[in-house]
C-alpha cells in the first residue's frame, strides 16, 4: 500500500535521530542525508518504510553500501572456463601481485637508467628476458594483443597493401574483428584463398610493388576440419624474404610451455614458433602465458626498433604495474616445474581430477552440514577460454545444487564477493577446475549466505 504523504516523517527530522547521526561517522553527512531522502521517495511509490531506528539504519546502510560498491571487484570463477575473458582472464602469480606492490609503493626506474644517471625507456623492461626465454632478437610490450598488430602494420604497412589469408579474417571476441583491426592501421588488405583452403601460391600471386607485409593470423578460438590447407610460416617466410617485406605472425595466447603431458595439444610454443623465422610474432600476456592483460611483440633487432620509434608506440604503451607483473611472470619460466605450480593458469589446467574432487568433496560436505541441502559431486568438463585448445575438454568436478536453481545462481552473482557458475539440467553447477583453490573457503561462504539469505 502506498502510504500517503502525510504519514512520511520530514528528511531533517529523521537524521537529526542519535542513531542516524551516528551514522554519519562512517558514511559523512550528505551521503546520510541523500540516502535517507531516497528512502522516502521509494516510500511514496509503495516501497515500505522503515518502522524504527534500527530498521533506517540498516535501510540506509544497505542503501549506501550498494552505491559505495566498486563496479570492478572480485569474484569467483565456478563456471569451468578457465581463461574466461568476462571475469579477468589469467589470474596472477603471488610473485607478480608482490611486483606490483614494490613498484607501486613509490619511485621506479620505469624511465631511468640508475647504471648511467639519465633518461631510460621503459620498452627496455621485459625485452631482455622475453628474448632469453623465446630467442627472439628484440621485444616489446603494449596494452593487448591487438595494439601490437595494429602497431606493426602502423610501423611497416602504412599506406601499402598487406596479404592475408581468407580463412585467417577472424572475429577475436566483443565483435573485434582482425580485418577491421587491419585497415584501422592504415593498411589495404589484399585477401588471398578460400575461407577452406590457402596455398602458399596464393601469397605469391598476390605480391606487387605496393605490398608492404604478408600477414599470418593464428585460429586459436576455432577449428576448421575436412577439406583444408593453410601455408604455414615456414612455407610463408621464403615468400616474404623473396619480396622483401616483413613476414608478421599473429600468434595469438602465448604459449610458453608444452602442454601435451596433461592432454592439451595442438598449439605450438613460443619459442617452437620464434624458430618459425617470422619478422614478428604478436601474442597475449593475461592469456596462456598466465600473467596480465598486454600485447607482446617478439622479432628481428630491426623491426622492433621500428615499431619503438613510431609515434603510436606512446599511445599504447603499458603502465609501470603492467610491466612489472609481466617480468615476475616471465621470471618464473626460468623454471618450467615451477612455473606450472606457480603461475595459477597453468596449475588450474594441470591440476589431476583427483584433486579436484577432492575439493568439491570438502566444499558439499561442509554446506550440507550447515544447512541440510543436498548437494551433488558430479564429475564434468572443463574448458581452457582465451581463445587456446577450442576443443580441448578438461575432466573435472562440480559441486551441483538441485533446490531452486535459478534463484540460488543469482544470489550468488549478487553477493558481497559474485560468484558465477552455470545452469544445466535444472542445477546449479560450481565446477572447481577454474576456482583458486585458496577460494574455496570464500566460495563456502558465499554459498551459505546464498542458500541463507537472513544469516550474515
Amino acid at each position: 500500500m502506498t502510504s500517503a504523504p502525510r504519514a512520511l516523517p520530514a528528511v531533517g527530522s529523521v537524521i537529526e535521530r542519535a542513531a542516524i547521526r551516528a551514522l554519519a561517522e562512517r558514511w559523512t553527512t550528505p551521503m546520510v542525508t541523500d540516502a535517507v531522502r531516497a528512502i522516502i521517495a521509494a516510500a511514496r511509490t509503495g516501497s515500505p518504510l522503515p518502522s524504527d531506528d534500527t530498521a533506517w539504519v540498516a535501510a540506509i546502510d544497505a542503501r549506501l553500501t550498494e552505491q559505495t560498491r566498486p563496479s570492478l571487484r572480485a569474484a569467483i570463477n565456478a563456471t569451468g572456463v578457465v581463461l574466461h575473458t568476462n571475469l579477468g582472464r589469467a589470474p596472477l602469480a603471488r610473485a607478480a601481485l608482490a611486483a606490483i606492490g614494490e613498484i607501486a609503493h613509490g619511485a621506479s626506474t620505469l624511465e631511468y637508467d640508475a647504471e648511467r644517471g639519465v633518461r631510460g625507456s621503459r620498452h627496455t623492461h621485459c625485452a631482455r628476458l622475453l628474448c632469453e626465454l623465446t630467442g627472439a632478437e628484440d621485444a616489446i610490450v603494449v596494452n593487448n594483443c591487438a595494439a601490437g598488430l595494429v602497431l606493426a602494420l602502423q610501423a611497416l604497412a602504412a599506406g601499402r597493401e598487406t596479404v592475408v589469408s581468407r580463412g585467417e579474417l577472424v572475429e577475436i571476441g566483443g565483435s573485434f574483428r582482425v580485418p577491421e583491426i587491419m585497415t584501422a592501421s592504415g593498411t589495404t588488405l589484399v585477401e588471398v584463398g578460400t575461407t577452406n583452403r590457402t596455398h602458399a601460391d596464393d601469397y605469391r600471386r598476390a605480391l606487387s610493388p605496393r605490398t608492404a607485409a604478408i600477414v599470418k593470423v593464428h585460429r586459436s578460438n576455432f577449428v576448421i576440419e575436412g577439406f583444408t590447407a593453410e601455408a604455414s610460416v615456414r612455407d610463408l617466410r621464403p615468400i616474404a624474404s623473396e619480396a622483401g617485406v616483413p613476414l608478421i605472425h599473429d600468434f595469438g595466447s602465448g604459449l610458453m610451455l608444452d602442454l601435451s603431458a596433461w592432454g592439451l595439444t595442438g598449439e605450438r610454443t613460443v619459442p617452437e614458433t620464434v624458430r618459425e623465422g617470422a619478422t614478428l610474432i604478436i601474442m597475449s600476456g593475461d592469456k596462456l602465458m598466465g600473467g596480465p592483460q598486454a600485447g607482446i611483440v617478439l622479432g628481428t633487432r630491426e623491426a622492433i626498433g621500428a615499431l619503438r620509434r613510431h609515434p603510436l608506440a606512446r599511445a599504447l604503451r603499458v603502465d609501470k604495474l603492467t610491466l612489472a607483473a609481466l617480468e615476475a611472470t616471465l621470471a618464473l619460466y626460468r623454471d618450467p616445474v615451477r612455473a606450472r605450480r606457480e603461475i595459477p593458469a597453468l596449475a588450474m589446467l594441470t591440476e589431476t581430477p583427483e584433486v579436484i574432487r577432492a575439493r568439491v568433496v570438502a566444499i558439499a560436505d561442509a554446506i550440507t552440514a550447515a544447512t541440510g541441502t543436498a548437494v551433488a559431486i558430479e564429475p564434468c568438463e572443463a574448458t581452457v577460454g582465451g581463445g587456446a585448445f577450442p576443443t580441448a575438454r578438461i575432466p573435472s568436478f562440480a559441486v551441483t545444487i538441485a533446490a531452486d536453481a535459478p534463484s540460488l545462481e543469482a544470489g550468488l552473482r549478487h553477493g558481497a564477493i559474485p560468484v558465477v557458475g552455470r545452469i544445466a539440467d535444472g542445477r546449479l553447477w560450481l565446477d572447481l577446475r577454474s576456482v583458486l583453490p585458496e577460494d574455496d573457503e570464500v566460495l563456502v561462504q558465499m554459498l551459505l549466505q546464498a542458500l541463507q539469505p537472513g544469516v550474515r
